[in-house]
């Protein structure tokens, strides 16, 4: 993708029991680079690799996944103008203006997960959209009936097909950032196919619009991903220009 953009891409492809230091070495020498304008380092990272310590070592103005604590607290603080949101969520919203316009007020959200990269950021950019917002997680006492409360409803919990049809509030726009990888036997032969954290069939029945997985957030993802990209160099340019 960043290929067609036209952008100047480099992977690196380190070996699996590479050590912390080298990675930190490599992330050093990339903050350092004048030719490049975002890093991401592609989670999950083998145990033994500390992953705070390597997202955190990426420069502020480089994070274009939106996991440093820098853009994180910009972004809780409802001040994103030049930080950088982290892209799934960043791609959820898009949809969910597609369908509410960018004025949230008066919707009621629902976000099933509180993980650092999608369940909280999603939260924080509903609320800032004026949505009013709940966050759902395993603990949530009578999570089907707070899930059918939600006018938006976002699933990124990474169990397939846990929100089912009863949990859904006719009309409710569903985002299902689960990606699942589920065996499942066709004609004798077992394979793999990829499911979200919603069952699309049931839920397709009762919703005013969801999205589909594979095919759905996964994209957006992407297009945010070269978004903040071409963000980080045009603000990188603007503060070479003002020196």
């Amino acid at each position: 993708m960043a290929d067609s953009c036209g952008f100047h891409s480099v992977q690196h492809t380190l070996a699996g029991g590479s050590s912390q230091d080298e990675i930190l070495s490599l992330i050093d020498s990339l903050n350092s680079d004048p030719a490049i304008h975002g890093i991401l380092v592609q989670l999950p990272l083998p145990d033994h690799l500390d992953e705070q310590q390597i997202t955190q070592r990426i420069a502020p103005h480089k994070d274009v996944d939106g996991f440093h604590f820098q853009n994180i607290g910009k972004l809780t603080a409802g001040n994103t103008g030049d930080a950088f949101v982290p892209c799934t969520p960043a791609g959820c919203l898009l949809m969910i203006e597609d369908q509410h316009g960018k004025d949230l007020s008066g919707l009621f959200a629902v976000v099933i997960g509180r993980s650092n990269i999608v369940g909280k950021p999603m939260a924080s950019l509903l609320l800032k959209a004026n949505a009013t917002v709940t966050i759902c997680h395993s603990r949530t006492r009578d999570l089907p009936a707070v899930a059918r409360t939600a006018d938006i409803l976002v699933a990124a919990v990474g169990r397939p097909g846990m929100v089912k049809r009863d949990w859904i509030k006719p009309g409710a726009t569903v985002i299902d950032v689960g990606i699942n990888r589920i065996e499942v036997t066709e004609s004798g032969e077992t394979h793999t196919r990829l499911a979200g954290d919603v069952d699309f069939e049931e839920a397709s029945a009762v919703a005013g619009a969801i999205t589909p997985v594979p095919g759905g957030v996964g994209p957006m993802t992407i297009v945010m991903l070269m978004a903040n990209t071409l963000k980080a160099a045009q603000q990188l340019a603007k503060g070479s220009s003002a020196t």
